[in-house]
């Protein structure tokens, strides 16, 4: 495990989401209402669709295929059709940059 610089502050607005690639794997990182970075794997756990593309309202995300909404802060599925958590990484901000541990 290692901090990794992912983005800047900047490039996520308030409840948005942006995709991060890294080391062959994509993940997700998330800014929700209260100005709080989260991250957690980049593809909806149901059919492997990326979730930089979905909808985020307060804590949520919203998978643009088929509607299943995670909370980006715990991981867990809200509503189905996915049924298998998505994986959270730690998140740090230091000197405007959003630092994750992957």
């Amino acid at each position: 495990m290692a901090w990794i610089d992912a983005c800047s502050t900047d490039d996520i607005d308030a409840e948005d989401v942006i995709r991060f690639d890294h080391g062959g794997r994509t993940f997700a990182i998330f800014r929700n209402h209260e100005d709080g970075y989260f991250c957690t794997d980049g593809l909806c756990t149901h059919e492997d669709i990326h979730l930089a593309d979905g909808l985020v309202m307060e804590n949520t995300i919203e998978c643009p295929k088929h509607s299943s909404i995670f909370d980006f802060t715990t991981g867990e599925v809200e509503t189905p059709p996915a049924c298998n958590n998505l994986h959270c990484y730690k998140t740090k901000v230091e000197g405007g940059r959003v630092l994750v541990d992957i």
